[in-house]
């Protein structure tokens, strides 16, 4: 959250280096308003750029937009030169994006298993005998610590390393120099961490004859962290200033700027005019969706959609209710309200869930957050009552105990649709959001449906399995009016 304070900081320092030279450029504001508009589009629909089942990214990210609106504001007061002369300020703005989720899975979870082997290795070596479960180090049957992910020591290096980068920049390090900078602070981090684990091993042991202390041994936790993350910042500069007393690391200073003319004050307070009235234009839009946001009638409906069950037709076509629950974290927050039906026949049943709180939503996310990977994943066009075709992002998954088919959309007034682009590795996932949603300040959002059928027979083949579930979906859309489901929960 440092990240666009620190940005800031960098780019005046720039633009006085340059005399704070006002050649800017109209360009900025079409940068500003274009970014704005497709801001406000992402939010009405979704685009997700699926590169593999762990690594997903919507579009466009944070990081970009960040950087479009930075970019913006240089170009229309400080012009091309100081655009060029900023762009490293401008970049860092890239890092305002959570590391990825692929991240976690590829170098977070292993570093917690190497985190957990240096503790317990530490502990061993002291001649503490421990529990046979790896991650949970137990030095009583009641006492112990448990080596979450949040202790690979990820954090603090990823702490370091942008110390070391923006240092090094504002020393102005040759890249070599600047490189092995970032790189010996990123493992200088995983080091520490290493080094605040034992240390905690350490307080454990002396904790198991000091009972007293065996109830602050997560304050204590975080004093041992504190302070060797505090040492290891320490070091870490005096490396960089004696790196930065050393003229073999240093790039030639950057020449002296030539006197600007004079700003030609007429250009510079419209280019100001206009970025209040972008900024007002803004602050509108936050005002009002703020207003509603906090109106009785919007807290008094979000209260109701969290406790209540959800409205569904007792009956849809020739599929009885069979029950309804509620799916809330951990919280209380609404996540989805649930029915499943059952077909007179005795066939398949389908689970039909509609979220009127959790807005733009794709399941491939939370699915692969619990490392869980689609065996198929297609568009599916279906029938709905009265003939309406709806589009589908489905997927089929295999857990072991069933086989099980999801369907999403996302209904934005009275239409609905979700589209995926599939490739080998790569595609889409997006929905189109109405004319009305784009052109309006209407802050209601897209309420996503998503339908579920399964079956307990894991042994048969993908295909086989898919067709047979898409046939039950099929057969339960044709009598479903998906707009009608989602009327009780918009807004009057």
């Amino acid at each position: 959250m440092f990240i666009p304070l620190v940005s800031f900081v960098l780019v005046l320092r720039v633009w006085r280096s340059l005399d704070w030279e006002m050649d800017g450029s109209w360009w900025g504001l079409v940068i500003l308003v274009v970014t704005a508009a497709i801001v406000h589009i992402r939010n009405q629909s979704i685009l997700i750029f699926v590169l593999s089942p762990q690594w997903s990214i919507y579009m466009p990210p944070h990081s970009l937009v960040a950087f479009a609106y930075g970019a913006g504001v240089v170009l229309l007061f400080g012009g091309p030169r100081l655009f060029r002369a900023a762009l490293f300020p401008l970049i860092l703005l890239w890092f305002v994006n959570p590391i990825p989720h692929i991240f976690n899975v590829f170098v977070d979870l292993p570093l917690q298993r190497v985190s957990a082997h240096v503790a317990r290795a530490f502990a061993i070596a002291l001649g503490q005998p421990l529990s046979p479960d790896q991650m949970r180090l137990m030095f009583t049957p009641q006492f112990g610590m448990f080596i979450a992910p949040g202790c690979n020591g990820i954090r603090g290096a990823v702490t370091m390393g942008c110390i070391a980068l923006i240092a090094g920049y504002v020393y102005r390090f040759r890249w070599y120099a600047h490189t092995a900078v970032v790189l010996g602070a990123v493992l200088l981090g995983y080091v520490f961490n290493f080094a605040r684990l034992c240390g905690l091993v350490l307080y454990y042991l002396v904790a198991l004859h000091f009972t007293s202390l065996q109830h602050r041994a997560k304050l204590a936790d975080y004093i041992i962290g504190a302070c060797l993350f505090l040492f290891a910042t320490f070091f870490l500069f005096y490396v960089i200033r004696r790196l930065g007393e050393s003229p073999n690391q240093l790039k030639v200073p950057a020449p002296k700027p030539l006197s600007s003319l004079p700003a030609r004050w007429s250009f510079v307070y419209s280019r100001f005019a206009a970025m209040l009235a972008f900024i007002l234009f803004g602050c509108f839009g936050l005002a009002r969706a703020l207003v509603y946001t906090t109106s009785t009638e919007y807290t008094s409906q979000i209260k109701i959609d969290q406790n209540a069950p959800g409205k569904f037709p007792s009956r849809i076509g020739s599929y009885t209710l069979a029950r309804s629950w509620n799916e809330n974290i951990f919280a209380g927050t609404l996540i989805f309200h649930w029915a499943e039906y059952a077909p007179d026949d005795g066939g398949t049943h389908i689970s039909l869930g509609v979220s009127p709180v959790l807005g733009s939503h794709d399941t491939m996310i939370c699915h692969s957050a619990r490392g869980e990977d689609p065996l198929w994943h297609s568009q599916l066009t279906l029938p709905t009552a009265n003939n309406v075709p709806i589009s589908f992002s489905a997927s089929l998954y295999n857990n072991g105990a069933s086989q099980y088919l999801e369907a999403t959309t996302i209904c934005n007034g009275d239409s609905c649709g979700e589209y995926s682009s599939d490739r080998t590795h790569l595609g889409f996932v997006y929905s189109k959001p109405t004319s009305q949603s784009i052109f309006s300040q209407d802050p209601q959002r897209p309420i996503p449906i998503l339908l579920k059928a399964e079956t307990i027979d894991t042994t048969l083949p993908v295909d086989v399995a898919r067709q047979q579930l898409s046939t039950a979906l099929s057969s339960f859309l044709a009598s479903v009016d998906l707009n009608s489901l989602t009327q009780p929960y918009r807004r009057k």
